[in-house]
């Protein structure tokens, strides 16, 4: 498996930061129990185990999720961290039990409608990928095919309240990041509670 290479040659960063984003409004997210979708290494998950949630961080790669154990017990909270090896794609998320869902860097709209059913009630969702942008952005996918369009993520999750959103670009080293990233809370009605914002321009 191509990330299990990855992971096991140390070609991707074994300690990676969090999401600027998601640390930002941490303190705006409930507490409780969250599922890190694709988590790999556990550049969220062991965030959120940091920061007091009971973590399942969900990953095909074996590697990656090695990692997230040794880091998680290393770092003294491996009994807030449970590894799960599957593949999202195809995985049965279990109805209304987190408190908190994030991904990263990981396209998967056509099982997105599973993924909220797994939020409870006042549950939040953040999720972040790669955007189709002109010029190409070179961080990321290599093709457009595993990107999304613009606002195609806002549009996805119209069903949730929508509490951040923002599309960005910014300069990375030598390349060009374009990224999506929406904050939405499992709550309907027309008058809803909203976070302020935290970031601006180049800090999304």
């Amino acid at each position: 498996m191509e990330w299990d290479e990855r992971y096991r040659t140390g070609t991707y960063p074994t300690d990676p930061e969090p999401s600027p984003v998601l640390r930002a409004y941490l303190d705006e997210l409930p507490d409780g129990r969250a599922l890190d979708v694709a988590a790999g290494n556990g550049r969220n998950a062991l965030f959120l185990a940091a920061n007091g949630y009971r973590v399942d961080a969900l990953d095909q790669s074996g590697e990656g999720l090695s990692i997230v154990d040794e880091r998680a017990r290393s770092r003294g909270f491996a009994d807030r961290v449970e590894t799960i090896r599957a593949d999202a794609t195809t995985h049965e998320f279990p109805e209304s039990r987190y408190d908190l869902v994030t991904i990263s860097y990981f396209r998967t709209l056509d099982r997105l409608a599973d993924v909220k059913a797994a939020l409870k009630p006042g549950g939040v969702l953040f999720y972040q990928h790669h955007l189709r942008a002109d010029p190409p952005a070179t961080v990321g996918p290599s093709t457009d095919r595993y990107r999304f369009d613009s606002n195609e993520l806002l549009r996805a999750c119209l069903d949730l309240t929508v509490l951040y959103y923002d599309e960005t670009t910014e300069p990375r080293d030598d390349r060009q990041s374009a990224t999506a990233t929406i904050i939405a809370r499992n709550t309907r009605g027309g008058a809803q509670s909203y976070p302020r914002r935290r970031l601006t321009g180049r800090d999304a």
